[in-house]
């Protein structure tokens, strides 16, 4: 049973979408420390002028504020700033109507946290591509596993059920992994394909958000989120 754990992400790459493909349960981690220049509330687009941030503005940020609790700022009419971005951005696109209805339902919503904001933008992306059929979301709030660090990722895995554990390239640096061979959990790290696909403005890159895939491709893009896994070893190795 595979486990992917993530913190939630504005619109996310392609490659945290493969990553939910590859789940059977996805884990929102959002009881952690909010980062300052993280993809929590911001992510890349392609405009005719260059890769453009779109950002969140947050109300209220404290030091060590967990996700879950950071509110969004009402005093800004961002929701309509990034619509018109991506509708410039966009408008030779042959999905743009699809992608902009997705953004506007999301946006529509009555959030008030960036963590429940990102998490519908997650949701939105899998169901547009029909990857949550069959599998579980749940918060990390649900399962009341304490601690932190990689102890605590296994902890997670456990209390699910999970024997694979399937993360980013990031976890190298501080997953114990022997921890988890010992406990009968196999650590897989992402091999992203990347599988270019044409794109608006230059170019491809695969460091864009998901929406870009949406606008270009529509339904069909799914078949872009193919990317497998290797075993941490093979992952090492390879890296080294």
């Amino acid at each position: 049973m595979n486990v992917v754990i993530s913190q939630p992400m504005l619109f996310p790459w392609v490659g945290l979408l493969e990553q939910i493909r590859l789940a059977d349960t996805f884990v929102f981690y959002d009881d952690v420390q909010f980062s300052k220049g993280s993809f929590t509330n911001r992510v890349q687009v392609k405009t005719a002028q260059g890769m453009a941030w779109m950002t969140v503005p947050l109300s209220g940020l404290s030091l060590g504020q967990k996700i879950q609790d950071v509110a969004l700022d009402t005093r800004k009419d961002w929701r309509s700033q990034h619509l018109a971005l991506l509708r410039q951005a966009y408008a030779e696109a042959p999905f743009r109507a699809d992608m902009l209805a997705l953004v506007d339902e999301v946006y529509s919503q009555p959030h008030t946290t960036i963590g429940a904001l990102s998490e519908a933008s997650m949701r939105s992306l899998c169901d547009y591509f029909g990857l949550a059929q069959g599998k579980r979301f749940c918060h990390i709030a649900e399962l009341a596993v304490p601690g932190k660090g990689s102890q605590r990722v296994l902890d997670i895995v456990q209390r699910l059920g999970g024997d694979h554990y399937i993360t980013g390239l990031g976890a190298a640096q501080y997953l114990q992994h022997e921890v988890f061979d010992a406990a009968g959990v196999s650590v897989q790290y992402m091999d992203y394909r990347k599988l270019p696909y044409p794109q608006l403005h230059g170019a491809f890159t695969p460091y864009v958000s998901a929406l870009d895939l949406v606008a270009m491709e529509g339904p069909a893009g799914r078949e872009r989120i193919a990317s497998g896994t290797r075993h941490w070893r093979e992952h090492l190795l390879q890296s080294a």
